[in-house]
């Protein structure tokens, strides 16, 4: 495999950013500040079952971007007897606690030198990232990545979300190599490492702090594993 991969692509969420830990404080830091004496903690939880509820609405064309976002506000805040007027103060809701969020990025530790081995080592480096332009891009900016990645892929920009073949093939083409010579890391299964396999590119699940289900090794077979970034340069050969 070593010598067939000239290209490494990456998920952004979970994969080199650490957007759970930034979903969990910032909620936790806007239940605070807008319901004083509510421990947000317990909720938590309830706040990330949301996110994969009505953001995979959203991936399936259920909803739109916005309507995930007033969704999640609703169902959230229902759950302390809550309703918005409307939908304008469903968003606004929302702001606030994206404000929050932004406030709590950070990366992996494992980030940054995993990518600068890949580049001493003459990997070409790009992203495929499931969300829109003006939400991913400033995480790459803010948190100094951009540089790293020759092209960046949303799915927002592109039409079509992972783990449709569709969105790795057209990135394979935009860097001019065939799926067998690129490889795809991200923190689901299905999404990124079964659907980058599918279409061809060689998968790989970072599973980083829990162990797999039965039913999720069987759907591993196929794909490789790894339990930090700095593992990845040793599959690759790097």
């Amino acid at each position: 495999m070593a010598a067939m991969i000239r290209v490494v692509l990456f998920d952004l969420d979970d994969t080199l950013f650490h957007h759970r830990q930034a979903v969990r404080d910032g909620i936790t830091a806007h239940v605070a500040a807008t319901l004083p004496g509510v421990d947000a903690r317990p909720h938590a939880d309830r706040w990330d079952e949301l996110e994969e509820l009505h953001y995979h609405r959203y991936l399936t064309g259920e909803l739109d971007y916005l309507g995930q976002r007033r969704a999640r506000a609703r169902d959230f805040m229902a759950g302390f007897g809550h309703s918005f007027a409307d939908d304008a103060a469903a968003e606004e809701w929302f702001e606030v606690y994206l404000r929050e969020y932004v406030r709590a990025w950070t990366l992996f530790d494992d980030a940054l030198p995993c990518l600068a081995r890949l580049a001493a080592s003459g990997y070409r480096v790009g992203m495929i990232t499931n969300g829109i332009p003006s939400f991913q891009q400033p995480k790459l900016d803010t948190l100094s990545l951009a540089a790293h990645f020759e092209h960046v892929v949303t799915s927002g920009e592109f039409g079509a979300p992972k783990p449709d073949p569709a969105i790795f093939l057209h990135t394979c083409g935009l860097f001019g190599v065939e799926p067998s010579e690129a490889a795809y890391v991200g923190d689901r299964l299905q999404t990124d490492a079964v659907g980058a396999a599918s279409a061809g590119l060689t998968g790989v699940w970072l599973l980083r702090d829990r162990e797999p289900t039965a039913g999720e090794a069987a759907a591993a077979s196929g794909v490789h594993v790894v339990r930090s970034l700095d593992a990845l340069p040793g599959i690759l050969g790097a």
